[in-house]
């Protein structure tokens, strides 16, 4: 991905301080996030894993100011998070853009409800458009888009909102394995560009390895943090390298522990886990369907 971007934003640190979260399911409190304490560094790329249900999306809607914590605060460079804000953008899954606006107009919309003049909106969308390699398809519509092409397009249109912080919770994981790959290789090189503070959401072991400078691993629920992972391995990171392969062994022998709690949790029995063996495969969703 060619050419370079520069922010007007000071890339930021998340505070993450004592966060609880608590749901209401059949009349009952359902813990979902307990005591959760972590630091994102200034311009770093963070990574979050863990089994479904453990409250990583929740952590993201927390941080995104979609929801507030029960217990303890975010703070963004030492201000605490209130509520939904312009230095904060969310990737999700599905990339939700509009049906009846134009590429353009998509990566335009957020510029626009901004109060961005036409002129300088429209440059700035041309201007993340060619970084995702989109310039050519500024006039065609969501329903001729590639899934890959849809998420590249929310990618653009979150960037060209110059956000301190850029939220992606399972951007990729719909895509198949070659569209990850490369939509993996296209983030990194945006992050090299941009200098945003990244934090990512996950199921996949290979992906957090490969793309970050942190991985946090989070608790079947009550989430909780039970480790950090250090990747301090120079970019582009090859997957045989035994560094990287001896990282994603501890990563998922850890999770497929708390897989196992999960599925033994829902089924009401003990359940062997495949995914705790060395014979596990780094590049699986893990624990992402149950």
């Amino acid at each position: 991905m060619a050419g370079q971007l520069t922010s007007s934003r000071r890339p930021v640190q998340v505070e993450i301080q004592h966060v609880s979260k608590r749901f209401s399911h059949n009349g009952t409190a359902l813990e979902v996030l307990d005591d959760i304490n972590l630091t994102v560094e200034h311009g770093e790329f963070l990574c979050l894993l863990g089994p479904s249900g453990c409250g990583k999306s929740t952590l993201v809607n927390l941080i995104a100011g979609l929801e507030r914590p029960d217990n303890g605060q975010i703070l963004i460079d030492g201000k605490a998070v209130n509520g939904p804000g312009v230095d904060r953008v969310v990737v999700f899954q599905e990339s939700a853009l509009f049906p009846w606006l134009n590429v353009l107009g998509n990566v335009e919309f957020g510029l626009r409800m901004m109060g961005v003049s036409k002129a300088h909106r429209r440059e700035r969308a041309y201007e993340y458009l060619k970084l995702v390699h989109l310039s050519r398809f500024v006039d065609a519509y969501p329903h001729q888009l590639s899934g890959g092409m849809k998420q590249r397009v929310a990618i653009a249109r979150s960037l060209a909102m110059d956000p301190k912080i850029l939220l992606l919770d399972e951007p990729f994981g719909a895509l198949d394995a070659q569209t990850r790959a490369v939509m993996q290789q296209e983030l990194l090189e945006l992050w090299q560009a941009t200098h945003k503070t990244v934090f990512f959401v996950t199921h996949n072991v290979r992906e957090a390895t490969g793309l970050a400078d942190r991985i946090y691993e989070i608790s079947s629920r009550p989430g909780r943090i039970k480790r950090m992972y250090r990747v301090d391995l120079p970019r582009p990171r090859q997957a045989t390298d035994p560094a990287l392969l001896a990282i994603q062994r501890r990563i998922l022998g850890s999770l497929g522990d708390e897989i196992a709690k999960v599925m033994q949790d829902e089924l009401g029995e003990a359940v062997r886990v495949p995914e705790t063996s060395g014979a596990a495969r780094p590049d699986r969703d893990l624990g992402m369907h149950i």
